[in-house]
């Protein structure tokens, strides 16, 4: 069993999952139901990864790591109702979604300093309440005392074909092939990595996504909390 941190007894919804579940359009939709902050952990780590590769350092250095992430505030700010990154100050929404940026962000993402630094932050953000997270560990070693948790799944072939989908929007051409085998690759990763496994919550719900619109994945969700079942009262 997690145990329960400060976030216990907040307005916290968390939900975790592998890439292509839905999570983001999910989370930011839900978040906006509630009218909540939505808490994009993932798009920390980039920015983390943005100002890497800013600095030039190694992304292996975990003493460079740890110096750099001294000295880095990331915050979330609403602009023309969309959701802005900023990272010491500086707009990096658009930065943040470059292809070099999310194969460095994988990388940086597995170092110790790292994530307790983003940890750190995100439970700063998460004093106040009311923010659904979403990520990979939101619920297990975020906010583990969340009284909300969901966990997103979806089969592989469903979440490779939402991934190729969203890259061809994006002018991209990848092989499917190629994107379905590069999402098994980073299921693999971030499921057997050492520090903070992707894994659902002991208390979490788990919704499979396939077939489902995000529509009728936040209704339910959304059924769920206002009937106020905290995580403790599914445990019982």
């Amino acid at each position: 069993m997690e145990k329960k941190a400060s976030s216990k007894g907040k307005k916290i919804v968390t939900i975790d999952g592998p890439a292509g579940a839905g999570k983001s359009t999910v989370g930011k939709m839900l978040a906006r139901a509630l009218r909540y902050l939505y808490l994009d952990t993932g798009a920390m780590y980039r920015a983390v990864a943005v100002r890497v590769q800013q600095t030039g350092i190694n992304p292996d250095d975990e003493k460079a790591l740890t110096n750099l992430c001294r000295n880095i505030t990331i915050s979330f700010r609403r602009k023309d109702d969309k959701q802005r990154v900023i990272l010491n100050g500086e707009d990096v929404t658009a930065k943040i979604r470059e292809p070099e940026i999310g194969w460095l962000a994988s990388k940086v993402s597995i170092k110790r300093p790292v994530r307790e630094a983003m940890v750190k932050q995100q439970r700063e953000i998460g004093t106040k309440g009311k923010i659904v997270a979403e990520g990979r560990d939101t619920g297990t070693v975020v906010f583990p005392g969340a009284p909300y948790k969901f966990y997103l799944t979806a089969t592989p072939g469903e979440r490779a074909r939402r991934r190729h989908q969203e890259l061809r929007a994006k002018g991209l051409s990848p092989e499917f092939k190629g994107v379905e085998k590069e999402m098994a690759a980073r299921d693999a990763q971030d499921s057997s990595r050492d520090l903070a496994p992707l894994r659902p919550a002991l208390d979490a719900v788990i919704i499979d996504s396939t077939g489902l619109t995000p529509q009728e994945i936040v209704k339910a969700m959304v059924q769920m909390i206002k009937k106020g079942k905290t995580s403790e009262e599914r445990e019982s």
